[in-house]
């Protein structure tokens, strides 16, 4: 399953300069890796030089300070980012980007009220905004409503049909909740568009095992262990389809082997409705 609680599905989006700002006499450089510097040091070094040399109109700054909010972001140094969010916020109010950038690293520091707040900021000033979507619906992941979480997880598809992150949510949620044909058709949108990740083909794996599928459920298990070969709930569900299928020696193996990593893991299950 997708570890929505525990990683970073967090959607901060870049918003590139308009082409009349990316070449200014003797600050192109900057500018350019301001946008798009692979390094987040890199990007704050620019950032910070463009915004010192004050030669940019509000729009270019208020993009440069979101930028610099992203880059420390990526370095895991959210007061920073939030605090260029803010200040690119302060610039220019209307500007969505920064608005759902802080709910983002709001969200990563727990401040889960806030960061929902922004989110809906950003969507009501860009409806037409799939990473607010996606970052809301983990706010609602956050917050245990998972309805919710579905809703704006298929709003963000609805915006983005390749959006691969928005796919996987649905995936997970589907596969934990009840709907296994659901998961199945989401997480196949999601492998689809890129995800080939042990979570999405775990959360393939849970839809089949819970549609009786157990064939299927063990070949999906089979490729989430070999990206993740200590991953829990993919020991767990394969060594359940295994003693379905008769192998009952290995199927206890592989539960063993998920109890010793999750001791909780049979527990988990049940609440999937797999006992």
């Amino acid at each position: 399953m997708l570890k929505v609680f525990g990683t970073a599905l967090v959607m901060i989006l870049l918003l590139a300069a308009p082409a009349s700002a990316q070449k200014p006499e003797g600050q192109f450089r900057n500018v350019e890796l301001c946008n798009a510097a692979s390094s987040p040091d890199r990007r704050i070094e620019a950032c910070s030089a463009f915004i010192a040399a004050g030669r940019g109109g509000p729009q270019a700054l208020a993009m440069a300070h979101n930028n610099r909010g992203i880059a420390y972001a990526a370095k895991v140094d959210y007061d920073r980012a939030v605090a260029d969010f803010e200040a690119a916020i302060g610039i220019d109010p209307t500007f969505a980007k920064p608005v759902n950038n802080r709910g983002a690293a709001r969200l990563r520091t727990g401040d889960y009220d806030a960061a929902m707040e922004d989110f809906d900021r950003a969507i009501a000033l860009q409806p037409a905004y799939p990473g607010a979507f996606v970052n809301r619906a983990e706010g609602w992941l956050k917050k245990g409503d998972l309805v919710r979480a579905e809703s704006d997880y298929t709003a963000a598809t609805r915006l983005n049909a390749d959006m691969e992150v928005a796919w996987s949510g649905l995936c997970w949620i589907r596969a934990s909740t009840g709907d296994p044909q659901g998961a199945v058709e989401a997480c196949d949108k999601a492998i689809g568009s890129g995800a080939h990740t042990a979570a999405t083909y775990d959360s393939r794996a849970l839809a089949h095992l819970k549609a009786g599928r157990t064939d299927a459920a063990i070949a999906d298990y089979d490729a989430a262990l070999r990206i993740d070969p200590t991953l829990a709930t993919a020991l767990y569900g394969r060594g359940r389809a295994k003693i379905r299928r008769g192998e009952t020696a290995s199927g206890e193996a592989d539960v063993a082997a998920a109890k010793a990593v999750r001791g909780d893991i049979a527990e988990e299950f049940a609440r999937y409705g797999v006992p």
